[in-house]
């Protein structure tokens, strides 16, 4: 079996696993980092959503060999020496969780589009097609406008 090596949260790993393996099931079940769910498996609900190399995807349909060599980012890399990212203060200030397991990837997608929008607006915010059965887009949107407000 090949060999993958790459950057989890700012470490790098070195992963023994098959070239089509979901980059999911590598981060979940080989590395132990649970903060991307499985929802669909298919690039619907984006509950897996992580960042590679600073851009939204979803590791439900990336493989372990397009990531060789990059950067991820799940949301247990998100906050810094001790510092949670604006936008996870943004979700926890607007009370945005109910059931929760949507929102670590509507959180990575949020950290995606403000890295590339500063003022975002509802149809950027819309946009991003995260998924949450709970339906607290009302609270995400607020959420990023407040996160959007506070960062650099």
């Amino acid at each position: 079996m090949p060999n993958y090596n790459f950057n989890v949260n700012g470490t790098s790993v070195d992963v023994e696993a098959p070239a089509d393996l979901a980059l999911l099931w590598v981060l979940r079940d080989k590395l132990g980092i649970t903060g991307p769910k499985y929802g669909c498996g298919v690039n619907v609900c984006k509950a897996c959503t992580c960042l590679v190399n600073g851009k939204a995807v979803q590791t439900c349909v990336t493989s372990v060999a397009s990531v060789r060599g990059k950067s991820v980012t799940t949301i247990e890399g998100l906050a810094q020496g001790g510092q949670l990212h604006p936008v996870q203060q943004a979700w926890l200030d607007r009370d945005v969780p109910q059931c929760g397991f949507c929102q670590p990837g509507q959180i990575m997608a949020a950290v995606d589009l403000l890295s590339r929008t500063k003022a975002p607006t509802d149809a950027d915010i819309d946009a991003i097609e995260n998924m949450c059965r709970c339906g607290t887009y009302g609270r995400i949107r607020e959420a990023i406008k407040a996160a959007a407000a506070k960062m650099p």
